[in-house]
């Protein structure tokens, strides 16, 4: 078990800490997991990028090996991420979606995931995450839904046969945006397991958009969280923040990932502050201690 900053180590069922690459752009991959790993992380929420793990180079598969070898010796954890802004469209962030009216442009979507199901299987992460993208202009509820569900399917296969749980993120903006719409989503599927279609719960949104406290956010969820990532949020305003300059009241939200630790939950719960590369290693060292900090046990008193 690796110590906290301070030197006491975490609660047994402490939470498996990890940072996304995603706010960690100005570095090489190597660098990164490097710093990560000296820094004492458990683990990486590594994104499909075309500066990092370029999910379309044509030596892909080699790329992959070099990266599952140096996790492996680096004693990380992983959690393959898709949000890459501009990794399949130069002009159109996060374009194009499963939800494009064009049908090669959601098929074009759902190739970038079935070869990102094969990434995670070789690197042998604890899940994969996606979302579900903005409901294009002049198109309904429904369209959208059956959009979704039908560019999806083959991807949840796919990560069947893999075993590699699909990890949905509700995403403020987007047509999946809430809990229940991930719940709405599952009846559509046929209900699938948790091992098939997971959630990745952003706790950020939560404070943003939920009725429901982030801290409550978890365990109504928990049966379904695949993925966990973590940063501090303001309610009604979509911006991640460092911790501390938002509104989340951490002390109850870190017990309820304590207790997901403790009933088995085996995933990440990742860093995600994707605006903040200018000043990524600082905050991966600061964001740890934050965390390590108030995850240590209390100092007995002195008799």
């Amino acid at each position: 078990m690796r110590p906290t900053p301070s030197g006491a180590p975490p609660r047994p069922h402490a939470p498996r800490l990890g940072y996304g690459t995603n706010g960690l752009t100005d570095l090489r991959l190597d660098d990164a997991l490097t710093l990560l790993a000296d820094l004492g992380y458990d683990g990486v929420g590594l994104t499909l990028d075309h500066m990092h793990l370029d999910p379309l180079a044509a030596d892909l598969p080699a790329r992959t090996a070099a990266v599952t070898r140096r996790l492996e010796r680096l004693g990380l954890g992983v959690t393959v991420e898709t949000g890459a802004r501009y990794v399949l469209d130069p002009r159109r962030k996060h374009g194009p979606s499963l939800l494009d009216p064009d049908p090669e442009a959601r098929a074009t979507r759902t190739r970038f995931l079935l070869r990102a199901v094969r990434v995670a299987a070789d690197l042998g992460a604890h899940a994969l995450h996606c979302f579900s993208g903005i409901t294009p202009p002049a198109t309904s509820d429904t369209t959208a839904w059956k959009r979704l569900t039908e560019s999806l399917t083959p991807v949840l296969e796919a990560a069947s046969a893999a075993r590699v749980p699909l990890a949905v993120e509700p995403e403020p903006g987007h047509l999946l945006a809430t809990l229940d719409d991930f719940h709405h989503l599952r009846e559509l599927l046929g209900a699938p397991g948790p091992d098939l279609l997971g959630l990745t719960l952003d706790l950020g949104h939560c404070q943003c958009l939920e009725p429901l406290p982030p801290a409550d956010c978890v365990r109504a969820a928990a049966p379904w969280i695949r993925h966990i990532q973590i940063e501090d949020m303001r309610r009604g305003v979509h911006e991640h923040l460092p911790f501390g300059d938002g509104e989340i009241d951490f002390p109850p939200l870190l017990d309820a990932l304590t207790e997901l630790a403790a009933g088995g939950y085996p995933g990440l719960t990742v860093v995600e502050l994707p605006r903040h590369s200018h000043a990524g290693p600082e905050l991966a060292r600061t964001s740890l201690s934050f965390l390590r900090s108030r995850l240590a046990p209390e100092e007995a008193p002195a008799c």
